[in-house]
């Protein structure tokens, strides 16, 4: 498993909260916890963006997905808006966590709480060639649910 180093910072006053961390030896994704002062409600149907109190310096070459929980968004219907959420590695702000209620009852976030985790992949740019005509392929032009699956 290939390792990088990765610069995180704490906002001040959130010096009680876990830095993330990988669940298990298998994980691909660290958790991010709620940085909210108090209990935080997320009307069904309601978007709120939720601190995390930290900053990161990724390498150059490097992105960091912000992905839901499966188990919050299987148990309470909360996911992220923008998921996977992007954090380039010339971003310095603070990592905030953009959530969805589409479950049927309020949710409250508490400080502390788990709420969505943290992927870090190589970046890789495309070369952008333009062409007159692509290669034919046995799929061609078909859209959603084409291949009858």
């Amino acid at each position: 498993m290939q390792k990088i180093k990765l610069k995180i910072k704490r906002k001040k006053g959130c010096e009680d909260l876990p830095l993330p961390a990988y669940m298990s030896p298998a994980a691909s994704g660290m958790d991010l916890y709620a940085a909210v002062e108090s209990p935080t409600v997320v009307a069904t149907n309601e978007i709120k963006l939720i601190p995390t109190g930290l900053y990161i310096a990724l390498p150059f070459g490097y992105e960091a997905q912000v992905r839901p929980r499966s188990g919050m968004a299987l148990k309470y219907g909360i996911t992220l808006v923008n998921s996977p959420g992007t954090i380039d590695s010339d971003y310095r702000g603070e990592i905030g966590i953009i959530l969805c209620n589409q479950g049927k009852d309020k949710f409250v976030v508490e400080r502390g709480m788990r709420i969505a985790q943290l992927v870090v992949q190589p970046v890789v740019h495309a070369e952008l060639e333009e062409v007159l005509d692509l290669d034919e392929t046995h799929r061609g032009e078909g859209g959603f649910g084409h291949t009858g699956h």
